[in-house]
């Protein structure tokens, strides 16, 4: 296929390798995308993250939570001047709120009724739009339950009570002492923050996402000349500290880091006075994902005074 000069600005934006690797990535992978990103990592040319920089979406990130049951969701608005509104503050709790009595799809929540105007999140949303005068969408959430212990919570950049650019959920599972399990449980919470882990242990890792890197790895090893049995042997050394280092459970803890994440919560156990078992983690970040629509100021004034 035609590698196009959009093709090329996009692979550049997403990696930070120059223009002539980028199309020489994608004429090498028939104009896939993420094929190139792995080509140009296989490479040593890209870095495995994507530039996070060019990725954003206004608005904020919701928090409620019930003890045993928690919720985080994400409203997104066009401008960052809605996300400090205090109407649409307000409008981001109260969605959070009435995400806690549903399973917490955004199917779910959409069709959920708001108490305070007695219509379905999404027809409030819809009136909060004609109001503020700007689009907004409810795009994510996530729910995590548990019968006995804590679902703790923790919001990064926090614009007031439970909203902010960042929310966590770390579900613990356990009897013990549930001050004890709030405060390992946050500070596991601040750690998903920090981190931003797969899974919460490496066999809970998408199998898909491991045969991927195992294949970009292969190729960077085959770059050293070495014989096909030492390379199996530098790729599996490789992917045990992949597994490492983007499962939580094995990273190193950020409160501490002689402990791993593991290690942290069997200490906890102590204090809690009960085994703790992490029964799941969700974390949302704004704006992830979402490609902010970039002007040209200059070109805009341009194109404003020719007509």
């Amino acid at each position: 296929m035609t590698v196009t000069a959009a093709m090329v600005k996009e692979l550049r934006e997403k990696t930070g390798a120059g223009m002539m690797d980028c199309k020489k990535a994608l004429a090498e992978t028939n104009g896939d995308m993420e094929a190139a990103i792995d080509w140009l990592r296989a490479k040593g040319i890209a870095k495995a993250d994507k530039k996070s920089g060019r990725t954003a979406a206004e608005g904020l990130i919701g928090i409620a939570s019930s003890g045993t049951k928690a919720v985080v969701v994400e409203i997104n608005s066009e401008t960052d001047f809605v996300a400090r509104n205090d109407a649409f503050q307000e409008l981001v709790r109260g969605v959070a709120n009435v995400a806690l009595g549903t399973d917490g799809s955004v199917a779910a929540v959409s069709k959920a009724t708001y108490p305070a105007t007695g219509k379905s999140v999404e027809d409030t949303i819809k009136d909060a739009i004609a109001t503020i005068g700007e689009n907004m969408t409810l795009r994510r959430s996530a729910l995590l339950e548990v019968e006995d212990g804590v679902v703790a919570t923790y919001v990064h950049n926090a614009a007031g009570e439970g909203i902010g650019k960042l929310g966590v959920l770390v579900a613990l599972k356990s009897t013990g002492d549930k001050e004890a399990l709030n405060a390992i449980g946050r500070q596991v919470a601040m750690h998903v923050a920090a981190t931003n882990p797969l899974a919460v242990r490496s066999s809970e890792i998408d199998p898909a996402v491991a045969e991927r890197e195992r294949n970009v790895f292969i190729e960077q090893s085959r770059a050293s000349g070495k014989p096909d049995n030492i390379i199996e042997k530098m790729v599996d050394g490789r992917m045990r500290k992949f597994f490492e280092e983007v499962a939580l459970l094995s990273q190193a803890f950020v409160m501490n880091p002689d402990l791993t994440v593991e290690a942290a919560i069997k200490e906890a156990e102590k204090s809690a006075g009960a085994p703790i078992e992490v029964a799941g983690i969700a974390r949302l970040l704004l704006g992830e994902g979402v490609e902010k629509e970039e002007s040209d100021f200059a070109a805009e004034v341009a194109a404003a005074a020719k007509g």
